[in-house]
Parts: C-alpha cells; structure tokens; sequence
C-alpha cells in the first residue's frame, strides 16, 4: 500500500569521515522523488555528534541543524559512518540512537553505520549488512548479529547498507515500499541508474572482473581461499578441489595471477588481518590466529615482510 500523501521526515547522524558517495547517494534520491512527484513526500535534518561541522572523509564540511543532545522527531534516521567506524566511542551518541529506538524511529546504518547501531545494542539478532571492508571486524565484535555480504538489509525497523552507490538502491527501494513502483522508477532513471539492483545482490564484483583472471580452474581456487581464511587448505587440497595436479594449478596460478599460490594466499590472510588490526582491539595472538597463523611470532615474521612494520605498529597507527 502506498502513503502518498504522508510526508515522512528522515534524520542522518553524520559521523566524522563519513562517506559523502553513500550519504549523498541516500539523499538525493529523496530530493528527486519530491522533485518528480510534485510534492514534498520527504523531509530531512542532519545532526552529528558534537553539533559541529562534521568533515566527510573527503574533507566536505556539512553544517548539521543539532548535537545527538537535541530531540528531534523523525521516522527514519541514518547512521552514515566511514573511516575508521570501529574506533568511534562516544556514550551521548549511543544513548540518543537508543532513546530513538525507544520511540519507534526505525534506524538505519550506511556504510560503517552498522558499527555505531551494533555498538548501541540495536543490531542483536538482527539481519545486518555493512561495507566489506568492515565485515571482517564486524564479525569478530558482534557474534550476535546475522552478518550477510549483501547491499542492503531491511529486518524490520531496522536498515542496512553496504555504502558506495548501493545506497542509491537501497532508498529506491524504500520508495517503491512508500509511494509505488513508477515513482521508484523514475528516481532511478533521473540518476541514470537503469539497473536497480536488489539488497541480496553482491557487493563485489565477481572475481573474473576484481582479478582479471580467466581461468575457471584459478577462480575457484581463489574464492575458496577467500572463503576459508582462519583454517587455511593445503595446496594439495586447493589442487583437488580445482581437478587438477598441484604441479598444474602452480602453473595456473603463475599464468594468471603472477605468483604462486601460497604467496597469494598468505597475502589475503595477512590483509585480513590488517584490518583487524585497524578496525578491532583483538590481541594480536587472536588476530593471528582467526587469520591462520599458528602462534603470534609466525604472524608477525610475515606480517613484518609483508608490509614492512610489525602488527603493533598498525595497530597503533590506527
């Protein structure tokens, strides 16, 4: 059923280093569905944490109309965050994002939104989605949430989003849900998006295209290390699962991706952990080992060779 005549107020917390591709590819759609309609079906206000300019993590200031100690009355509100999302720490912005679950606001998070909505405890046993960058730390810090690699999720009064343009889609959706198809339609066709894609769609692009690897036998063999990261398989097994020798898949792997394979497998748990590092407070020895590594001395040999500073190093950095 749609409420074409209910004109709905969406809030966006904007949290410094935000992403300003995801925030801007939330809005604007709301703008042109007001613009196509010819009626003021959306509204919107932005608040940030201090009640400060908040800086995108490109550096784009945006002027918030209140602090997180303001009330402010909204049916949706948007927790738009980027950088670093793992890190952020403040008890007023957690306490206000629960005071608005308390009202029956549905909340929503956008590209590192999630963290900030999971961090509030406003995400257990939900059905949740988020950038895959974050994925991994996200997983570690929230055992609780049904974590799934899509574009979007809706689970109720609670939305998520994986960022970058799927946001587009993701408030395509929701105004077809509001106001019907042919206007969900023809937001996308005024930002020349002629493929609304669905939230269960992949975040990614298929390995084919990500690599620029042709061969059937190498891309298997690749998404099954992507997929099995903290128990690593043998060679031997890589070998079996593609039908090949183990001789034939290192030729394969030198053909196509330029090193063999164990370089590149030890080089995608490594980066894993990388993010770890940055993006969670796991010690070092449970960073090592959800990646793989048997002790905490043989992840930081590699880890050292790999990127040229120990792990506490990253860690610190970040």
């Amino acid at each position: 059923m749609t409420r074409d005549d209910t004109q709905l107020t969406v809030g966006f917390l904007l949290v410094p280093d935000f992403a300003l591709m995801s925030y801007t590819a939330a809005i604007e759609p709301l703008r042109a569905a007001n613009l196509l309609s010819g009626k003021p079906l959306y509204r919107w206000w932005h608040a940030a944490p201090s009640g400060e300019i908040v800086t995108a993590s490109n550096g784009v200031g945006v002027v918030p109309d209140c602090s997180v100690r303001t009330e402010r009355r909204a049916d949706i509100v948007f927790v738009c965050a980027g950088g670093n999302p793992a890190m952020f720490d403040d008890r007023t912005t957690f306490a206000w994002l629960r005071r608005l679950a308390r009202k029956g606001t549905v909340l929503g998070g956008i590209s590192g939104g999630p963290f900030l909505l999971a961090r509030a405890g406003l995400l257990d046993r939900r059905r949740a989605t988020l950038h895959w960058e974050h994925l991994p730390a996200f997983r570690e810090a929230f055992p609780d949430v049904a974590v799934v690699p899509s574009l979007f999720e809706i689970d109720g009064n609670r939305i998520t989003c994986s960022g970058g343009i799927s946001a587009l889609d993701m408030m395509v959706a929701l105004i077809e849900r509001d106001h019907g198809r042919p206007l969900a339609a023809a937001v996308g066709d005024w930002f020349l998006h002629t493929h609304i894609r669905e939230g269960y769609g992949p975040q990614r692009l298929d390995l084919r295209y990500r690599l620029g690897v042709a061969d059937e036998k190498v891309l298997r063999v690749l998404g099954l290390m992507e997929m099995n990261l903290e128990t690593p398989l043998t060679r031997g097994e890589l070998a079996e699962e593609a039908g090949v020798s183990l001789r034939q898949l290192e030729r394969l792997f030198q053909v196509h991706v330029g090193h063999g394979i164990h370089k590149h497998y030890r080089w995608l748990r490594l980066e894993r952990a990388r993010h770890l590092l940055r993006e969670t407070l796991l010690p070092v020895l449970d960073v090592a080992l959800s990646t793989g590594f048997s002790s905490a001395s043989q992840f930081s040999r590699a880890y050292v060779k790999t990127f040229g500073e120990p792990p506490s190093q990253t860690r610190s950095r970040s």
